[in-house]
Protein backbone atom coordinates (compact mmCIF):
# COMPACT_ATOMS: atom_id res chain seq x y z
CA UNK A 1 0.00 0.00 0.00
CA UNK A 2 2.76 2.55 0.87
CA UNK A 3 4.04 2.50 -2.21
CA UNK A 4 0.90 2.11 -4.51
CA UNK A 5 0.71 5.75 -6.27
CA UNK A 6 4.35 6.68 -5.91
CA UNK A 7 4.92 5.54 -9.79
CA UNK A 8 2.50 8.21 -10.94
CA UNK A 9 2.89 10.64 -8.56
CA UNK A 10 6.83 10.86 -9.88
CA UNK A 11 6.56 10.46 -12.83
CA UNK A 12 3.49 13.06 -13.62
CA UNK A 13 5.84 15.86 -12.97
CA UNK A 14 8.26 14.37 -15.56
CA UNK A 15 5.96 13.90 -18.38
CA UNK A 16 6.83 17.01 -20.66
CA UNK A 17 10.32 16.61 -20.51
CA UNK A 18 12.38 14.79 -23.12
CA UNK A 19 15.41 14.02 -21.72
CA UNK A 20 17.68 12.03 -23.97
CA UNK A 21 20.03 9.70 -22.81
CA UNK A 22 21.37 5.73 -23.36
CA UNK A 23 19.17 3.49 -21.31
CA UNK A 24 21.20 1.10 -18.55
CA UNK A 25 19.06 -0.01 -16.13
CA UNK A 26 15.98 0.45 -17.99
CA UNK A 27 17.39 -2.29 -20.00
CA UNK A 28 15.40 -3.42 -22.70
CA UNK A 29 11.87 -1.24 -23.97
CA UNK A 30 9.65 -2.18 -26.26
CA UNK A 31 6.31 -1.06 -24.75
CA UNK A 32 6.92 2.69 -23.18
CA UNK A 33 9.33 5.01 -25.04
CA UNK A 34 8.95 7.66 -23.25
CA UNK A 35 11.96 9.57 -22.37
CA UNK A 36 11.08 11.18 -19.19
CA UNK A 37 9.89 7.43 -18.09
CA UNK A 38 13.80 6.57 -18.84
CA UNK A 39 15.19 9.17 -17.16
CA UNK A 40 13.14 8.64 -14.20
CA UNK A 41 14.41 4.74 -14.15
CA UNK A 42 17.76 5.64 -14.86
CA UNK A 43 18.69 8.29 -12.14
CA UNK A 44 17.02 5.84 -9.19
CA UNK A 45 19.34 3.31 -10.69
CA UNK A 46 22.19 4.67 -11.32
CA UNK A 47 22.06 6.01 -7.40
CA UNK A 48 21.31 2.49 -6.33
CA UNK A 49 23.97 1.07 -7.87
CA UNK A 50 26.53 3.88 -7.25
CA UNK A 51 25.81 3.60 -3.65
CA UNK A 52 25.06 -0.50 -2.76
CA UNK A 53 26.54 -2.08 -6.02
CA UNK A 54 23.72 -3.53 -6.72
CA UNK A 55 22.64 -3.22 -10.64
CA UNK A 56 18.30 -3.01 -10.58
CA UNK A 57 17.11 -3.72 -14.20
CA UNK A 58 13.77 -3.00 -15.39
CA UNK A 59 13.26 -5.11 -18.67
CA UNK A 60 9.45 -4.56 -20.50
CA UNK A 61 8.65 -6.80 -23.21
CA UNK A 62 6.18 -6.94 -25.69
CA UNK A 63 6.19 -10.49 -25.76
CA UNK A 64 8.69 -13.69 -24.22
CA UNK A 65 11.14 -14.46 -26.97
CA UNK A 66 11.20 -17.61 -29.13
CA UNK A 67 8.55 -19.45 -26.72
CA UNK A 68 10.75 -19.07 -23.30
CA UNK A 69 9.11 -19.24 -19.90
CA UNK A 70 9.92 -15.58 -18.02
CA UNK A 71 12.44 -18.13 -16.01
CA UNK A 72 14.49 -19.31 -18.71
CA UNK A 73 14.80 -15.44 -20.54
CA UNK A 74 16.11 -13.71 -17.31
CA UNK A 75 18.29 -16.42 -16.15
CA UNK A 76 19.92 -16.12 -20.02
CA UNK A 77 19.66 -12.72 -19.24
CA UNK A 78 21.42 -13.02 -15.71
CA UNK A 79 24.32 -14.85 -16.75
CA UNK A 80 25.34 -11.99 -18.59
CA UNK A 81 26.12 -10.51 -15.25
CA UNK A 82 28.87 -10.73 -12.53
CA UNK A 83 28.35 -8.13 -10.37
CA UNK A 84 24.93 -8.85 -7.99
CA UNK A 85 22.06 -7.90 -10.45
CA UNK A 86 18.06 -7.97 -9.83
CA UNK A 87 15.64 -8.12 -12.95
CA UNK A 88 11.99 -6.52 -12.62
CA UNK A 89 10.75 -8.21 -15.45
CA UNK A 90 6.92 -7.56 -17.51
CA UNK A 91 5.88 -9.75 -20.26
CA UNK A 92 2.66 -7.55 -21.82
CA UNK A 93 1.37 -10.22 -24.28
CA UNK A 94 1.85 -13.14 -21.76
CA UNK A 95 0.59 -11.19 -18.80
CA UNK A 96 3.41 -12.03 -16.73
CA UNK A 97 5.41 -9.64 -14.11
CA UNK A 98 8.60 -11.26 -12.14
CA UNK A 99 11.96 -10.84 -10.06
CA UNK A 100 14.76 -12.69 -10.22
CA UNK A 101 18.42 -12.22 -9.27
CA UNK A 102 21.89 -14.05 -9.68
CA UNK A 103 22.40 -14.47 -6.25
CA UNK A 104 19.55 -15.96 -3.75
CA UNK A 105 21.46 -13.84 -1.14
CA UNK A 106 19.85 -10.42 -2.69
CA UNK A 107 16.66 -11.66 -1.74
CA UNK A 108 17.44 -10.76 2.42
CA UNK A 109 17.67 -7.28 0.87
CA UNK A 110 13.83 -6.76 -0.04
CA UNK A 111 10.86 -8.76 0.19
CA UNK A 112 9.64 -10.17 -3.36
CA UNK A 113 6.59 -11.66 -2.06
CA UNK A 114 5.61 -8.41 -0.92
CA UNK A 115 6.13 -6.45 -4.01
CA UNK A 116 4.51 -8.61 -6.13
CA UNK A 117 1.29 -9.41 -3.77
CA UNK A 118 -1.46 -8.57 -6.06
CA UNK A 119 -3.26 -6.76 -2.95
CA UNK A 120 -2.60 -3.32 -1.72
CA UNK A 121 -3.72 -2.80 1.75
CA UNK A 122 -4.19 -4.88 5.01
CA UNK A 123 -7.75 -4.01 4.84
CA UNK A 124 -8.24 -5.42 1.79
CA UNK A 125 -6.35 -8.31 2.48
CA UNK A 126 -8.44 -9.11 5.41
CA UNK A 127 -11.63 -8.87 3.58
CA UNK A 128 -10.12 -11.35 1.11
CA UNK A 129 -9.22 -13.89 3.80
CA UNK A 130 -12.67 -13.61 5.49
CA UNK A 131 -14.27 -14.89 2.54
CA UNK A 132 -12.26 -16.82 0.78
CA UNK A 133 -10.56 -18.60 3.32
CA UNK A 134 -11.50 -22.56 4.02
CA UNK A 135 -9.53 -23.16 7.37
CA UNK A 136 -7.71 -20.66 9.95
CA UNK A 137 -4.15 -21.21 8.42
CA UNK A 138 -5.49 -20.31 5.86
CA UNK A 139 -6.98 -17.10 6.63
CA UNK A 140 -3.80 -15.95 8.53
CA UNK A 141 -1.74 -16.34 5.70
CA UNK A 142 -3.85 -14.43 3.02
CA UNK A 143 -4.65 -11.76 5.52
CA UNK A 144 -1.16 -11.01 5.59
CA UNK A 145 -0.51 -11.22 2.05
CA UNK A 146 -0.64 -7.26 1.23
CA UNK A 147 1.98 -4.51 0.33
CA UNK A 148 1.82 -5.08 -3.78
CA UNK A 149 3.10 -2.43 -5.66
CA UNK A 150 2.67 -3.38 -9.17
CA UNK A 151 -0.06 -5.92 -9.55
CA UNK A 152 -2.69 -3.52 -8.05
CA UNK A 153 -1.93 -1.06 -10.32
CA UNK A 154 -1.57 -3.44 -13.21
CA UNK A 155 -4.92 -5.05 -12.81
CA UNK A 156 -7.08 -2.06 -13.13
CA UNK A 157 -9.13 -1.46 -16.56
CA UNK A 158 -7.56 1.07 -18.64
CA UNK A 159 -8.65 2.21 -22.18
CA UNK A 160 -6.45 1.58 -24.82
CA UNK A 161 -4.46 4.99 -24.92
CA UNK A 162 -4.10 4.90 -21.08
CA UNK A 163 -2.34 1.30 -21.04
CA UNK A 164 0.55 2.70 -21.72
CA UNK A 165 1.25 5.40 -18.68
CA UNK A 166 -0.31 2.33 -16.59
CA UNK A 167 2.26 -0.24 -17.55
CA UNK A 168 4.76 2.75 -16.77
CA UNK A 169 3.46 3.74 -13.31
CA UNK A 170 2.89 0.43 -12.23
CA UNK A 171 6.52 -0.93 -13.11
CA UNK A 172 8.23 2.27 -12.35
CA UNK A 173 6.09 1.83 -8.73
CA UNK A 174 7.47 -1.88 -8.32
CA UNK A 175 10.88 -0.60 -8.78
CA UNK A 176 11.10 2.17 -6.52
CA UNK A 177 9.72 -0.10 -4.05
CA UNK A 178 12.71 -2.78 -4.62
CA UNK A 179 15.29 -0.14 -4.88
CA UNK A 180 13.95 1.63 -1.76
CA UNK A 181 13.82 -1.49 0.35
CA UNK A 182 17.79 -2.31 -0.73
CA UNK A 183 19.11 1.21 0.19
CA UNK A 184 16.91 0.78 3.84
CA UNK A 185 18.72 -2.49 4.00
CA UNK A 186 21.78 -0.99 3.16
CA UNK A 187 21.66 1.74 5.36
CA UNK A 188 21.49 4.69 2.49
CA UNK A 189 19.51 7.02 1.53
CA UNK A 190 18.26 7.41 -2.39
CA UNK A 191 17.96 11.04 -3.21
CA UNK A 192 16.34 9.84 -6.53
CA UNK A 193 13.27 8.39 -4.17
CA UNK A 194 10.26 9.92 -4.28
CA UNK A 195 10.12 9.30 -0.73
CA UNK A 196 7.10 9.55 1.37
CA UNK A 197 5.41 12.00 0.19
CA UNK A 198 1.82 12.40 0.13
CA UNK A 199 1.26 8.76 1.78
CA UNK A 200 -0.14 9.88 4.83
CA UNK A 201 -2.97 11.53 2.53
CA UNK A 202 -2.91 8.72 0.42
CA UNK A 203 -3.76 6.21 3.53
CA UNK A 204 -6.44 8.03 4.86
CA UNK A 205 -8.25 7.94 1.42
CA UNK A 206 -8.02 4.45 1.33
CA UNK A 207 -8.55 3.73 4.84
CA UNK A 208 -12.40 5.33 3.92
CA UNK A 209 -12.42 3.44 1.16
CA UNK A 210 -12.06 0.68 2.25
CA UNK A 211 -13.84 1.30 5.26
CA UNK A 212 -16.60 1.65 3.37
CA UNK A 213 -16.20 -1.13 1.68
CA UNK A 214 -16.38 -3.30 5.05
CA UNK A 215 -19.53 -1.27 6.13
CA UNK A 216 -21.19 -1.99 2.74
CA UNK A 217 -20.54 -5.52 3.59
CA UNK A 218 -21.61 -5.64 7.39
CA UNK A 219 -25.12 -4.01 5.89
CA UNK A 220 -25.37 -6.56 3.26
CA UNK A 221 -24.87 -9.23 5.52
CA UNK A 222 -27.51 -7.78 8.13
CA UNK A 223 -30.12 -7.30 5.72
CA UNK A 224 -29.53 -10.73 4.34
CA UNK A 225 -30.15 -12.23 8.04
CA UNK A 226 -33.19 -9.96 8.68
CA UNK A 227 -34.71 -11.22 5.30
CA UNK A 228 -34.18 -15.26 6.46
CA UNK A 229 -35.63 -14.31 9.80
CA UNK A 230 -38.75 -12.52 8.61
CA UNK A 231 -39.50 -14.85 5.51
CA UNK A 232 -42.23 -16.63 6.98
CA UNK A 233 -44.00 -13.59 8.36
Amino acid sequence: MKFLTRGLLALIFTLFFQTQLVAEYLYKDEIVHRPAFTNEVEKLGSELYQKTGIRLLLIMLRELPNGKSMLEYERELLSKFKEPTILLTFAEMNKEVDIETNDTSLYKYFNRKQVLSPVASPVQAFIMALFYSSSWDQFNELRKDYGGTILPLLGQKAKSEQLIGKYAGSMYNGYIDIAHQIATSKGVVLENDPGDANQEAIFYVKLFFYGFILYAIVMFIRRKIYRMRHKNE
